[in-house]
């Protein structure tokens, strides 16, 4: 659960709690080091530069030791560091003034304490935006993350620390957000979800069926379900993007909704087909190519060459496409109203008005994916603003509609009727589903 009235000090103590249960062989700062940081990027964070709202990431890594187990093949997209002739003393001033010299999205600030816990700026690091694009989905692979962890500041006041491609936690304002909820692999949500997927797996089963006999689809399924919900992740993060709040109605009926824009859009969905599709020519391409090597043989079929070459670029292109497809799809959220979804993910049009007004008396907060009902906390549906409320409603009178709320800070909350209760989720994970290989665990991560 979220923690309030918290400050960088809070964030400093989970954060070291974390690294302390994790799996490093570098060194792990002190308490006060942390605190110092968090401290200085959190009041920054307040700061203007030039008139604009300050943004910057700050990486915590060792000049002595950048680059203490380098993979053993380097790609050419790779981050590098680069340091100062001499280094900068870590306080706000500097951060905001070199924060318009580094762009997140393409650089991060280098720092780290010397033997006195004193802090440091000592240089930057490039190739950013491909860490960023495996992220948020628009790459398929991406360097592994610099430094010990990362610091950014997305908004006043609001500072995300990153951990081995995972969201550590985050503070907003005065608020701690110690973990994020998986609802998207795990519980409810997800089965919903891999349920709404069963048109695009039977489009595959079929595919295989005929191109592909010998591929078992039990194989493949997985992959189609983490294909499916990563497009639903990637244009929830497009929406947070705009700041500008939206909603997104998951449902098998129009009943109770006025749609001001009727559209009958179906392109995202096919291409999802199609790349799971490409994948699969892909893989299989490869794999006779490789077993033939591995079995000593010298001749070898061009057409297996050709194909290889040509899903790769099919894939390439079709990747492409699902990003224009999601970009168009999130653009209509900035018109007020609800975007509109059958369970198919074709979009069924924009700026939707949810007409149902009947109210649960109550709604239950779920702080697990799983909605485990000892774990549910109930709270009166009239403390949240108008959008929410509305989608209360529809969800409580439409069993079987998933609802997702986007607010203007980037929040994201999910509501679904489980029998006689509302159960909504907040606090949602969609960035990577990919978890840290150096933070250990004691239970289910839910």
């Amino acid at each position: 659960m979220a923690l309030n009235n918290a400050k960088p000090k809070d964030l400093a103590l989970h954060v070291l709690e974390k690294l302390e249960h994790s799996k490093l062989t570098l060194p792990i700062p002190p308490l006060t080091v942390l605190e110092n940081l968090f401290e200085c990027v959190f009041f920054a964070s307040m700061r203007t530069e030039e008139s604009d709202l300050v943004k910057v990431t700050v990486t915590l890594i060792d000049p002595q030791n950048p680059d203490p187990k380098p993979p053993r093949k380097i790609v050419p997209e790779r981050w590098s560091s680069i340091s100062f002739e001499s280094p900068i003393e870590f306080t706000i001033k500097g951060l905001v003034k070199l924060s318009k010299a580094s762009d997140p999205s393409s650089t991060s600030l280098a720092v780290y304490y010397d033997a006195n816990g004193k802090l440091f700026i000592w240089g930057l690091i490039d190739q950013a935006l491909h860490y960023q694009s495996f992220l948020n989905y628009e790459s398929e692979s991406g360097s592994e993350q610099p430094g010990l962890f990362q610091v950014s500041v997305s908004d006043i006041g609001t500072l995300d620390v990153l951990f081995d491609y995972e969201l550590l936690a985050t503070l907003k304002q005065n608020i701690l957000i110690p973990r994020y909820l998986d609802v998207f692999t795990i519980g409810p949500i997800s089965k919903i979800l891999k349920a709404n997927a069963t048109s695009l797996k039977a489009d595959i089963k079929l595919f295989l069926a005929e191109q592909h006999p010998g591929e078992a689809y039990d194989d493949w399924e997985t992959f189609v379900d983490s294909l499916w919900i990563q497009t639903l992740s990637r244009l929830l993060l497009r929406i947070q993007k705009y700041h500008h709040g939206g909603a997104i109605l998951i449902s098998d009926t129009l009943a109770d909704v006025d749609v001001k824009y009727l559209i009958t859009y179906d392109r995202l969905k096919l291409a999802v087909s199609n790349y799971a599709k490409e994948t699969i020519n892909n893989y299989v391409a490869e794999t006779l190519i490789e077993n033939h090597i591995a079995s000593g043989k010298k001749m070898m079929s061009k057409d297996w060459y050709i194909e290889e070459s040509r899903s790769l670029m099919a894939k390439q292109g079709i990747t492409d496409e699902i990003k224009g497809c999601i970009s168009f799809l999130a653009s209509h959220t900035c018109v007020d109203g609800v975007l509109l979804f059958a369970p198919d993910m074709i979009s069924q049009g924009f700026g939707g008005v949810l007409k149902a007004r009947k109210t649960p008396k109550k709604i239950f907060v779920s702080p697990t994916a799983t909605a485990t009902p000892k774990s549910l906390v109930t709270t009166d549906p009239n403390h949240f603003g108008t959008r929410h409320r509305s989608m209360i409603a529809y969800c409580w009178n439409h069993p079987g509609s998933l609802g997702l709320v986007i607010s203007q800070d980037g929040d994201i909350r999910a509501f679904y009727r489980i029998e006689e209760k509302l159960i909504m989720w907040e606090n949602i994970k969609t960035q990577q589903f990919i978890k840290s290989r150096k933070l250990k665990r004691t239970a289910p991560n839910v």
